[in-house]
């Protein structure tokens, strides 16, 4: 079935931070542009809420960081990173941008999740089935779970052309490798099965200078 996108479609957008953070970080040596990822997924159409979770450390660097998802209409929920006896850290969001997810999806249309991480291919399938939701994926695809890319309604390859998403990125790698940056759902492609982890009512002004904070 195609994928239906209209100006009046209600859209829900849940980007974790992290997973699109590191992989930025590992594949292109460059920062995240939420602003742009935002746009690109929003396509034009209504925007109902768009929430990024995001993991605090002790520097308190972050604070910048909030102030430029704010600009572009992100909110912001912030964890602490826990640490634990022994030196391990934990930083985790995904039971979070979940519940999230269920509770606002009876007033969406359209879920778009920023991530790549295929544990979420639960969630997906949960709200399509159980609450008629349009799930759409935005993220790198070379560190995305080919299973998430499957489960959902239509995925954006940020690969396919990476300036866009970028900002500081270098040379190498980041040269773009397509022109439309989108597929529909029944593509397949052989990606990592997981990536490394890592309110507005519209926005009406994309900065593409920041966020330049470092988010480990």
């Amino acid at each position: 079935m195609a994928v239906i996108k209209h100006k009046d479609q209600r859209v829900g957008i849940f980007i974790d931070t992290q997973n699109l953070y590191h992989s930025a970080k590992n594949l292109y040596h460059a920062r995240v542009n939420f602003g742009a990822i935002v746009k690109e997924a929003l396509g034009g159409r209504s925007l109902i809420r768009a929430v990024a979770y995001v993991i605090t450390t002790e520097s308190g660097e972050e604070k910048a960081f909030f102030e430029a998802l704010e600009k572009v209409g992100i909110e912001t929920k912030t964890k602490n990173l826990q640490i634990f006896v022994g030196g391990s850290k934990k930083a985790d969001w995904d039971v979070g941008l979940a519940v999230d997810a269920i509770k606002l999806a009876p007033k969406l249309d359209t879920v778009i999740l920023a991530t790549g991480d295929g544990d979420f291919v639960p969630l997906v399938e949960y709200l399509r089935t159980n609450q008629g939701c349009q799930v759409e994926v935005i993220s790198f695809g070379k560190s995305t779970s080919s299973m998430l890319r499957e489960a959902t309604d239509d995925f954006i390859d940020m690969c396919d052309n990476p300036r866009k998403y970028l900002l500081g990125a270098g040379s190498a790698g980041a040269s773009a490798s397509g022109a439309s940056g989108k597929s529909q759902r029944g593509e397949r492609a052989e990606r990592s099965e997981k990536s490394e982890k890592p309110s507005g009512a519209g926005i009406t002004k994309i900065v593409q200078e920041k966020p330049e904070v470092d988010l480990e």
